[in-house]
Formats: structure tokens, C-alpha cells, sequence
């Protein structure tokens, strides 16, 4: 535990899909994370993407001396600020819950477009999670001859709409608990998404390795 706070971390997400992920990665890939273990809580917002862009500070006010370090994640997609740059969106909200009272002990992810993103690696492990175990044909190559994933792109352009589509094809019903499979067993150094990335990056750099955390 971070001395003097009940929390090392608090997490505001806007939605189960990302809840579950979130937990899923820290609760037991925290190894792969290249992290210590850490006391955490994950606050889902009632109003999605825009409810955590515009409210972040209010909803993390009362954890300021609650938590060691504080990290909001939301969507570009379905934020009501998709005419803005991503980064101008992560500045923007991260100077305000600087000058709220957390300093430098916050950060903030705006991932583009949107959480899909990041299940699209070149893991054989997406395809088990997404039931694809057993389909006749590879779920890159599916996604490609149907048009949705262009073999010239590292990333699907529509990640969302590719994951429903495949879950559609296997008829299997999207639920939060599909996020967490994929978080818990899925390789982390396959996927070479830039926020991915800088959340590794965050979090090997609050909890590194041999540090006294819970």
C-alpha cells in the first residue's frame, strides 16, 4: 500500500467493457504489466465518455487524499469532442485535475477510437476468446475478405463494428466478461496500440517493480 493512502490507485472508466478490462489487466497480468501488486478501485461513470471528460475532477475530488495516483480512461468515439485532437482532449482534462488538487499524480487516456482498439493483435489468443476456436477460417483473414479490416492496416478502422460482426458470425453474445478473457490471457507485447502502450508506461512508472505496494 502507498504509504499514507488507502488506495495506490483510483481508475474512472466509462463503462463495463472498460471496467472489466482494467481489473482484468491489473488483477492478474500485473507480471506482464512489469508492476507490483496494488490496492486499486474502478469508478464507472453514469454518463459514459462525456460524463469522464467533463466531470472527471468532481467525480475523484473526495479520493485526492484517498488514493496515491489517479487515471481516467475514456473513449475519442462517443465523447461529444470527436472534432478535437486527442491529445488537446488528455491535456485539457488532465490540467484541470491538476489544478483540482492531484498534481502530478494523475493521468489521463483518450484512446482512439475507441477500446476496441485494443483487442485487435495478432494473438492467436483473440480468436479462442472471441470463440473463433472452432470457425473454419482465420478471423483476420474473415474480417478481411468481408471488408472490414483492410490487409494494408495495422488496425481495423472500425474496431467496434469489427468486433460485433465477429461475434455475430459465431453467434456469441457481447458481454463485459468477453473484455476481461481477452485482458487476462491475451499477450500484452503483441498489442502496439500508442495508448496501450502509454498505460504500461504510467503504470510501470507509479508501481515499478520492488516497491513496497499491496
Amino acid at each position: 500500500m502507498s504509504k499514507g493512502f488507502a488506495l495506490d490507485l483510483i481508475a474512472l472508466v466509462p463503462g463495463k467493457d472498460e471496467r472489466e478490462t482494467i481489473d482484468g489487466l491489473l488483477s492478474k497480468r500485473s507480471r506482464s504489466l512489469g508492476i507490483c501488486r496494488i490496492s486499486f478501485q474502478i469508478l464507472v461513470h453514469p454518463r459514459r465518455d462525456p460524463g469522464c471528460y467533463i466531470e472527471a475532477q468532481d467525480i475523484l475530488q473526495p479520493y485526492i487524499n484517498r488514493a496515491a495516483y489517479a487515471l481516467v480512461i475514456f473513449d475519442h468515439e462517443g465523447s461529444g469532442q470527436e472534432k478535437r485532437r486527442v491529445d488537446d482532449l488528455a491535456s485539457d482534462l488532465k490540467g484541470r485535475l491538476f489544478r483540482s488538487g492531484w498534481g502530478d499524480r494523475v493521468q489521463v487516456l483518450v484512446i482512439e477510437p475507441e477500446l476496441e482498439v485494443w483487442v485487435w493483435s495478432d494473438s492467436p489468443q483473440v480468436d479462442v476468446s472471441l470463440g473463433w476456436s472452432r470457425h473454419s477460417t482465420n478471423l483476420r483473414t474473415w474480417l478481411s475478405n468481408k471488408g472490414f479490416w483492410p490487409n494494408e492496416s495495422q488496425k481495423p478502422p472500425r474496431p467496434k463494428e469489427c468486433l460485433l460482426e465477429a461475434l455475430r458470425e459465431v453467434r456469441v453474445r457481447r458481454s463485459a466478461a468477453i473484455y476481461r478473457q481477452l485482458a487476462e490471457s491475451v499477450s500484452l507485447e503483441r498489442c502496439q496500440d500508442p495508448e496501450f502502450n502509454k498505460l504500461k508506461g504510467i503504470l510501470r512508472s507509479w508501481f515499478p517493480i520492488g516497491k513496497d505496494y499491496a
